[in-house]
């Protein structure tokens, strides 16, 4: 089921009406989250349903033996290990099988040697990427005295389930959503009318800008050739703008639609197209993924504390391991590698670490080198976009090649301007948000402390929703 889809204008209010006013006890509502996730996910596909299940059973199972042996190492290293390899299993075999076995096949082509192997001709489950790593965390916290095992089923698969953020996050954490299933929730006015705020900021984005720049951006991509060096560029710009609002949006839906069910989900975006370098983007984009290996791939491997080589080493492995993680194509690995030499390249300079702060705080415009800086970190996410957008390396190549070579300037062929400048004001009203959690978190105070104004800006936006949407898309990070 879409956010963006009439099913799911009817879905929501039923799911919270019953939430709310008939199943008032805590079991009864997980029960409830647990049944409305499974309808809601296996909307696209019934069959999705006894992946998710599988998957939800055999971490729930390993949480159990985790408990039973403790104390007995060796046996909850076993335990853990086996969830970690099932789990991981069932991703490769229906994400990456065809793709490695395709490679071998070309491989061992090049070396004379024909070998017959056989694909299979499977769909991919939608979100399957982000469920099975919110499993695995929950493995891996139990197994290192994180949190302790959940001994209840149903909360446990309603933590996995969860559907706002289902199939494409933000990646919860077992320590931190897990435990909001444990607890009595109590609605709250006031949380429930911000989660509704943060709904329709993420929706303008989504169907507004994010929509509209893909309707250009895809009728205009395979046509690189024929075009001049400034609207190549400009297609790049317009699909980093489709990007961030199409991803950035749904987490803003999913995070604001938790709300309204008395849960927090972890903030997944922090305004990246205003870092000022590269792994302050990365600090700022996708927080839950980013932290996640971090956490269970970076960290263990050695993270920051060892010989700078073995940094370097560090982030190739988990920037390689990222890049697949987005699909199986040589451009996400390619991706991936590029976002590690820039990270390399930073750490080097040993300014990896720097700004965390929120940029020009207290000043309506930034510096020269403010400027300076995050205009060259979004050049470099624009070309790392144009990888990742790219159907093969080849492509990708031949297009940013076409971008310095081709005849720059053409006014005529300018396409999507319109929706550029859309993408322009949108990224200048989160700038002066910029310390807020998301764009449309008002103050309490000035004009906006009258019911009347705050009402009006949500209909001037709902109006502005309805004329401008753009052709329906399915969320770019489904397919991942």
């Amino acid at each position: 089921m879409l956010f963006n889809s009439l099913e799911f204008l009817l879905f929501l209010p039923i799911v919270f009406i019953l939430y709310w006013f008939v199943f008032r006890e805590r079991k009864w509502q997980n029960l409830l989250v647990v049944v409305a996730s499974y309808v809601f996910y296996g909307w696209w596909d019934w069959r999705f349903l006894l992946l998710i299940a599988l998957t939800s059973l055999c971490s729930f199972g390993s949480g159990l033996l985790l408990d039973y042996f403790k104390g007995q190492r060796r046996k909850q290293q076993a335990v853990s290990a086996a969830n970690i390899v099932l789990n991981l299993g069932i991703l490769c075999v229906f994400k990456y099988y065809n793709f490695f076995v395709e490679n071998l096949d070309a491989l061992f082509g090049m070396m004379g040697y024909h070998m017959d192997w056989v694909t299979m001709n499977v769909i991919l489950p939608v979100g399957i990427s982000f469920y099975t790593f919110q499993a695995l965390s929950y493995t891996i916290d139990v197994y290192q005295k994180k949190l302790p095992a959940t001994h209840d089923i149903v909360e446990f698969f309603a933590y996995i389930s969860f559907f706002p953020q289902l199939v494409a996050g933000p990646i919860e954490r077992a320590t931190n959503l897990l435990p909001q299933f444990q607890q009595k929730r109590q609605f709250d006015y006031a949380k429930a009318v911000d989660g509704l705020r943060q709904m329709l900021w993420g929706f303008l984005k989504k169907l507004v800008v994010a929509d509209n720049c893909a309707m250009v951006v895809n009728e205009h991509w395979n046509d690189y050739a024929d075009l001049p060096g400034l609207t190549l560029f400009l297609l790049g710009i317009l699909f980093s703008f489709q990007i961030y609002c199409d991803f950035s949006g749904y987490s803003d839906i999913a995070i604001g639609c938790a709300r309204l069910f008395g849960f927090n989900l972890m903030r997944n975006f922090n305004y990246p197209y205003f870092s000022r370098s590269i792994p302050e983007f990365w600090r700022r984009w996708h927080i839950s993924l980013t932290t996640w290996f971090r956490d269970y791939i970076y960290f263990p491997l050695g993270g920051s504390r060892c010989e700078k080589w073995k940094i370097i080493r560090n982030v190739f492995i988990v920037w390689g391991i990222s890049g697949l993680w987005h699909g199986a194509n040589w451009t996400f690995i390619c991706w991936g590698l590029f976002h590690a030499s820039l990270l390399a390249i930073y750490n080097i300079l040993g300014i990896n670490t720097k700004y965390k702060n929120v940029v020009a705080y207290g000043r309506l415009l930034p510096d020269f080198k403010e400027w300076f800086q995050m205009t060259l970190t979004f050049a470099l996410a624009v070309v790392g976009w144009i990888i990742f957008r790219a159907e093969t390396m080849t492509q990708a190549v031949d297009f940013l090649n076409s971008m310095v070579s081709n005849k720059f300037f053409d006014a005529s062929l300018l396409y999507g301007l319109n929706y550029f400048f859309v993408g322009l004001l949108l990224l200048f009203i989160e700038w002066l948000q910029r310390d807020k959690n998301y764009a449309l978190q008002l103050p309490a105070t000035g004009i906006f402390q009258y019911k009347a104004v705050r009402f009006s800006l949500y209909i001037i936006l709902y109006l502005v929703i309805i004329s401008f949407t753009g052709q329906s898309q399915t969320f770019i990070y489904f397919q991942f």
